[in-house]
């Protein structure tokens, strides 16, 4: 019996993912690395600091932690000025009717997501109220495609993993998310014409 809901915020929520492949783009522009569709698409699910191992590996450069930490705080800070225009207008399409709904039926509803900015954008788009709990990357420390932050999401909701079906749209996330049954987890996908593309509805385990 499904009782929790667990979802991603970026592409599945909001589709932030442009803002996030711009700043990334002014980034790798001052440090003379090419990024092209492909690299945003690989970036997406992921956390801050893979994104710019990524983009290092690519330009074959090498940094320092400290460098590396100041290079992710630049990003962030950019990518904080670009959101800090959202308005509830930005959910997709759908969102916060259906939001509205899990809850009138009794849902229990969590956000796992590797944003470090997850509550802030929340707040933005005016739905913090939905949610009982908030799983986000200042919550973990193993990025998707591990599945600490939707474990971490079941157990914030006081229910067991098989409870719970978690909605994604990116290839890391979708592999997170059956967690602890890789031998023969349920995954079922539902193309729900998001400006993202297909959003997985996930199964954690059987």
């Amino acid at each position: 019996m499904i009782r929790g809901l667990l979802f991603d915020l970026d592409g599945v929520l909001v589709n932030t993912n442009p803002l996030h492949a711009r700043a990334w783009q002014e980034l790798a522009e001052e440090l003379g690395i090419p990024f092209t569709p492909a690299d945003q698409e690989a970036f997406l699910g992921i956390s801050r600091a893979q994104c710019l191992e990524i983009l290092l590996k690519k330009g074959n450069r090498s940094l320092s932690e400290s460098e590396k930490e100041r290079l992710c705080t630049r990003k962030n800070d950019r990518y904080r000025e670009m959101i800090g225009t959202l308005t509830p207008a930005a959910l997709l399409p759908g969102v916060s009717e259906f939001l509205r709904v899990a809850r009138a039926e009794g849902y229990r509803i969590a956000l796992g997501s590797v944003s470090k900015n997850a509550e802030f954008v929340l707040k933005k788009l005016e739905i913090t109220a939905f949610f009982d709990a908030v799983i986000d990357g200042r919550k973990i420390v193993n990025g998707k495609p591990n599945p600490e932050v939707f474990l971490k999401g079941a157990e914030a909701l006081g229910l067991p993993p098989e409870q719970c079906l978690v909605f994604e749209d990116s290839a890391a996330g979708i592999e997170a998310a059956p967690v602890g049954r890789a031998d023969h987890p349920r995954l079922l996908r539902r193309n729900a014409g998001r400006a993202s593309g297909a959003v997985a509805i996930t199964l954690l385990s059987d």
